[in-house]
C-alpha cells in the first residue's frame, strides 16, 4: 500500500508543467501576488518543498537552517534583480535546483549539512531573481509576500520530511518525483 502511495505521488509530481511562474508579463504587484507566485510555479513549489524535506532529513535538530538560508539568499537574489544585476541561466538554474534537491532527498541526507545549505542558498538566489524580475508596483509588499509564502512552503516540506524520515519508500518516492520533475524542467517540457 505504501509503495502505491509513493508511486502515485511520483506520477503526480512528474506531471507538473515547467516554469509556469515565469510568464514574463510583469504581473506581480503587491502582497497577494507575492504570496501566490511561489505557490503557482511548480518549479518554485517543488524546490521550496524539497528544501524543507531535505532539511528535516539532514538536520532534524537544526531543521530551520536550510530554510532560513534559502529565504535569505532568495532575498539577495531579488535585490540583485531590483538593482538590475543579471544572473546567467536563471531558468536553467531553477530547473537544476529541482533536480539537485530531489537527488539530495533520494540520497537520504548523506550530503553534509553545510554543503546542502550552501547549495540551497545558491539556488535560492536564482529563485529570488526570478521572483523579483516579475515584480511591478508594490514591490516591498510583493517581496514580503513571496518570502512569507516560501517560509510556509518550507514548513510544509519539513512536515513531509519528518514523515519521510520514518518511511524510506516515501523518501525515495518524493525524491525521485522531484528529481524527475527537475529533468522535465531542464528538458523544457
Amino acid at each position: 500500500m505504501k509503495l502505491r502511495t509513493a508511486a502515485a505521488m511520483s506520477a503526480l509530481l512528474l506531471a507538473a508543467s515547467p516554469a509556469l511562474a515565469h510568464t514574463g508579463v510583469g504581473h506581480a504587484d503587491g502582497f497577494a501576488a507575492g504570496l501566490a507566485h511561489p505557490v503557482f510555479g511548480p518549479d518554485h513549489l517543488l524546490a521550496m518543498l524539497s528544501v524543507g524535506v531535505w532539511s528535516a532529513l539532514a538536520a532534524s535538530k537544526r531543521v530551520w537552517i536550510a530554510p532560513l538560508a534559502f529565504v535569505s539568499a532568495m532575498l539577495v537574489g531579488a535585490g540583485l534583480a531590483f538593482a538590475g544585476i543579471g544572473l546567467p541561466g536563471v531558468e536553467s538554474m531553477i530547473a537544476a535546483s529541482v533536480l539537485a534537491l530531489g537527488l539530495m532527498i533520494v540520497a537520504g541526507a548523506r550530503l553534509p549539512v553545510a554543503a546542502g545549505v550552501a547549495l540551497a542558498g545558491i539556488f535560492a538566489m536564482f529563485h529570488g531573481h526570478a521572483h523579483a524580475s516579475e515584480a511591478t508596483g508594490g514591490v516591498a509588499a510583493y517581496i514580503a509576500g513571496f518570502a512569507l509564502a516560501t517560509a510556509a512552503i518550507h514548513l510544509a516540506g519539513i512536515g513531509i520530511g519528518l514523515g519521510a524520515s520514518r518511511l524510506a519508500v516515501l523518501r525515495y518516492g518524493v525524491g525521485l518525483a522531484v528529481a524527475g520533475s527537475g529533468v522535465l524542467f531542464l528538458a523544457g517540457g
